[in-house]
């Protein structure tokens, strides 16, 4: 049986030099090298990036400008990089079964920007960090950490501005994960599947999606600890559990014998104490990869970020985690972080735990947080918005440090998470394009993602954006309408 919120492994430290190819570092056989001398040859010859999967105990740290060109340029764009804040990162993490892994990218190229912003924006890159907890085996976290960025940027519209781009990021990371998911589970042989939290960082904008229970935190300045993921547990997500039931699934704990129940809350068939994540494929398509995104702008204050699997979160609430390692720098605020989750719980799963210190210009290092004071500065800080549909992409913010919360969105319908279609359907070959898996369609072939969505607040069948057959027999599948690779002739 598989506890589908547990149950990892630990990630070594590797790297994606240029063109993004990845390496593994290997910890076996001779020639080993010092972790101070590999942290002082990657940051020298690889500081493009950082990509982490494997065994043992591992601690890594950066510092690197966020969102800047990394060129030289006209004297507009180095005033514009003076401005942007300096990202300071570390991982830690100490292995039980071998399926956490985490992905640390600080200089991704934006695709190509239109013309007449290019000249006002310099910040044409940007920054990812991702915790990825696999179960029932690595392979969905491999497949996730190498894959899903990739599949994000190729469901981008090509030709916007900055602040575009950064509006279309939340529809690209559902089709992103949604891709990834497809993928993997066309591979044969494979059922495991993983949790995903995949961070970007844009200047001072911090985009998170996230499917399954690894969870990041925002402690801004002020010491106010904000959750920009949801945790899908079926034992404490009721909406989850009530949507998973409506789509053909069943919820229910483990029975032994003499009818007594024990445990958390698992779905049926599988045993899987998620309701999101990717891979699964032995479930079934009600636990969806349709990720919850929540997007916000820090102001120039900064803050810290902790990216983290349920091997910290099981032990440390997210106050604790925060307070923990507040004072220290990055990496070792990371390996903090591991070390109290690991004193108060003792290594009973994968943990695996990133920082990030978003930096304002001219500092070296994140002032100290001030000691948290009353809810009035909770609410001062972090204002919570409504989350009625049309306040999804909505601005707020009050007082000098505030944190902007620019869009937050947790439905699991495609057909609210995919529209409005920002490219119109249509590639520069003018063929409409599926918005998941990207193949050119047609006009007759491409269905609305609209069409048919008896769920959906506004059903539109005659609007886009379009899906493939197979992306709209999944679709279905996931909404309960079919089973998963039943199609209809």
């Amino acid at each position: 049986m598989r506890d589908g919120s547990r149950g990892r492994g630990m990630s070594s430290s590797s790297s994606a030099a240029a063109h993004h190819h990845q390496h593994r570092r290997q910890g076996g056989g001779s020639g080993l090298v010092p972790l101070a001398a590999l942290i002082k040859e990657e940051a020298r010859t690889e500081r493009r990036a950082c990509a982490g999967g494997g065994g043992g105990t591992r601690i890594c740290a950066r510092d690197e400008d966020a969102g800047g060109s990394g060129v030289g340029g006209e004297p507009a764009e180095e005033e514009a990089r003076r401005q942007r804040p300096l990202l300071r990162y570390g991982c830690a993490a100490q292995s039980k079964k071998g399926e956490d892994f985490f992905l640390l990218r600080t200089d991704c190229p934006r695709p190509s920007t239109s013309a007449s912003s290019s000249a006002a924006s310099p910040h044409q890159t940007f920054a990812v960090f991702a915790v990825l907890d696999g179960h029932n085996g690595n392979a969905a976290a491999i497949y996730t950490r190498d894959n899903l960025l990739n599949h994000v940027l190729s469901a981008m519209p090509r030709g916007l501005s900055r602040e575009e781009w950064l509006h279309a990021l939340p529809q690209a990371l559902v089709a992103g994960f949604v891709k990834t998911d497809k993928e993997f589970q066309s591979k044969a042989g494979q059922t495991s599947g993983t949790t995903a939290t995949f961070v970007i960082i844009d200047g001072w904008t911090i985009t998170v999606a996230s499917v399954g229970d690894s969870r990041c935190i925002l402690d801004a300045q002020g010491g106010t600890v904000s959750l920009l993921t949801v945790d899908h547990r079926l034992e404490e997500n009721v909406e989850e559990r009530e949507r998973v039931t409506a789509s053909g699934g069943e919820v229910g704990r483990l029975s032994v014998v003499g009818g007594a129940e024990i445990g958390p809350l698992r779905c049926w068939p599988g045993g899987l104490c998620l309701s999101r994540s990717i891979g699964d494929i032995d479930v079934g398509e009600f636990i969806v990869p349709i990720p919850y995104v929540k997007q916000v702008k820090l102001s120039n204050a900064g803050g810290r970020l902790i990216i983290a699997s349920d091997g910290i979160w099981d032990a440390l609430s997210s106050e604790a985690a925060a307070k923990s390692c507040r004072g220290l720098p990055a990496e070792l605020a990371a390996k903090q972080v591991v070390k109290e989750a690991l004193r108060t719980r003792g290594l009973k799963d994968d943990t695996t735990c990133i920082v990030v210190d978003i930096i304002p210009p001219g500092q070296t290092i994140r002032p100290p947080s001030p000691p948290k004071k009353m809810n009035k500065l909770k609410s001062l800080i972090f204002r919570k918005k409504a989350k009625e549909p049309s306040q999804k992409l909505t601005k707020q913010h009050s007082g000098a440090d505030a944190v902007e919360e620019i869009f937050e969105e947790g439905s699991a319908m495609l057909s609210e998470r995919l529209g409005p279609d920002l490219n119109g359907g249509h590639t520069s070959s003018s063929l409409f394009t599926c918005a998941i898996c990207q193949v050119d369609l047609e006009p007759s072939e491409g269905i609305s993602v609209h069409a048919g969505s008896i769920f959906s607040s506004s059903s539109r069948p005659w609007e886009g954006p379009f899906l493939c057959s197979n992306c709209r027999d999944k679709k279905d599948a996931m909404e309960g309408k079919r089973p998963s690779g039943v199609k209809v002739l």
